[in-house]
């Protein structure tokens, strides 16, 4: 671990209130979005500890990022073990998923090609039950 990453990873006062806002989240969010709730909740943390933080526990592995195309990058506390996420494309919810088919198929491609030590992940997107039943909105 680098010392960026360890800086990142000391218990402190800021990387707590990181940690408290990602456990209550049960959606992706941006850094600018975590900085923003922590500012709501009269946390006095700056957007490159919020960035710094947050790179620290991904390569710790304690959260999840997305990438979506052309965004940036999103951060989620997610479970143990490699998983797969189902993302609300209105509200951005998001489930975890297992996904066999996808590991052995992965698997079956890699060997294929001759690849090793393969990693991979994987977002599908879609409407959750909860958006699919509103009414659409109309402009004003």
């Amino acid at each position: 671990m680098n010392v960026e990453t360890n800086a990142a990873l000391r218990n402190t006062k800021q990387r707590t209130a990181v940690s408290a806002v990602l456990a209550e989240a049960d959606c992706f969010y941006s850094a600018q979005e975590l900085h923003a709730m922590l500012r709501e909740r009269g946390e006095r943390v700056g957007l490159t500890t919020v960035y710094r933080t947050l790179q620290g526990l991904a390569d710790a592995g304690e959260i999840d990022v997305m990438r979506p195309p052309g965004g940036e990058h999103l951060y989620r506390r997610c479970g143990q073990g490699h998983h797969h996420h189902l993302v609300c494309r209105d509200c951005g919810r998001a489930v975890e998923v297992e996904g066999p088919a996808v590991e052995s198929w992965a698997e079956r491609v890699a060997a294929q090609h001759g690849f090793k030590d393969v990693s991979h992940t994987m977002e599908i997107f879609g409407t959750c039950p909860e958006c699919a039943t509103k009414p659409p909105t109309t402009a004003p």
